[in-house]
């Protein structure tokens, strides 16, 4: 049997490794190339989207290059301090531990201070760049696959992925059961004389998600009716999608027992709801005037 298997699909994967490739005895994991993959497409997305809307590329280059070093460290001191782990273990990327939604914070933060420092339209660069947001995320979570991470719970449903019981980091087997980061516990499913744990596949829930929002802001930015719309819907829109997708997590990043990315996803959609409330009142009444 292989290392993944769906067995409703018949779908089978015979060896999944996170080492992409080695130079010497330095390891290239899939993560991070898709992780570099992301970035390098949303940048050329975001400059593109610069010049239809005939804004300075220029502008979004530079910024570029500053939104992804703070949304790196965003989403570590977010990983480290929900993780419970010391942040003098900052450097040690090559362990694990990147959260998205401390990425969203820390390009955010960026952007704010980016805006006022260039004296720009804070909600117009966010509306340009959110959907490069988006295609850093989706192809961020297939580095969640290479890794045989960020799964759900048990499941036996038709998109049920079996995950061979030896290659899942974090996981001890005991008996007919399974012990995942010594909190969350999988029946032990056997094909053919080997160890499986069935599981959501929320790395691609998440991923097919993330595309169907990218669709719909791309093909709604042409009639925005204010700046910061396109930034509102993507609040919602993701906010709402992984709410749903992280209570079927089990690896959660939890604040007094509470999953942080449900609080994070609330608040987003609060505020994009709020934001765009506000903002068409604001519009509507400003044409009442005229």
């Amino acid at each position: 049997m292989g290392d993944i298997y769906f067995p409703h699909l018949g779908i089978k994967i015979e060896e999944l490794s996170r080492t992409a490739f080695k130079i010497g005895d330095f390891n290239i994991y899939w993560y991070g190339i898709f992780i570099a993959l992301g970035a390098l497409l949303g940048i050329v997305l975001c400059l593109k989207e610069a010049e239809r809307t005939g804004q300075s590329q220029d502008i979004y280059s530079d910024f570029a290059f500053i939104a992804i070093i703070s949304g790196i460290c965003g989403a570590r001191i977010y990983y480290l301090v929900f993780h419970g782990d010391s942040i003098l273990n900052f450097f040690k990327f090559r362990e694990g531990g990147l959260a998205i939604y401390g990425g969203v914070i820390g390009g955010a933060i960026a952007a704010i201070v980016y805006s006022k420092a260039k004296k720009i339209n804070f909600f117009k660069l966010a509306d340009t760049c959110i959907m490069s947001v988006l295609v850093g995320q989706i192809f961020g979570r297939w580095g969640n696959f290479f890794n045989m991470e960020a799964f759900g719970r048990y499941t036996d449903s038709l998109f049920a992925m079996a995950l061979k019981a030896e290659k899942v980091s974090g996981l001890v087997v005991k008996g007919e059961t399974a012990l995942y980061q010594g909190n969350a516990e999988y029946p032990i499913t056997v094909f053919n004389g080997v160890n499986y744990i069935q599981v959501h596949p929320t790395f691609l829930y998440e991923c097919v998600w993330n595309i169907c929002l990218f669709l719909l802001i791309f093909s709604f930015r042409k009639h925005k009716k204010f700046e910061g719309q396109l930034m509102s819907m993507y609040f919602v829109g993701y906010g709402v999608g992984r709410f749903f997708i992280e209570s079927l997590r089990t690896d959660q990043l939890k604040v007094f027992g509470v999953p942080v990315s449900m609080l994070v996803s609330g608040a987003l959609v609060i505020m994009g709801a709020v934001f765009t409330l506000v903002s068409l009142k604001f519009v509507k009444n400003n044409n009442t005037e005229v």
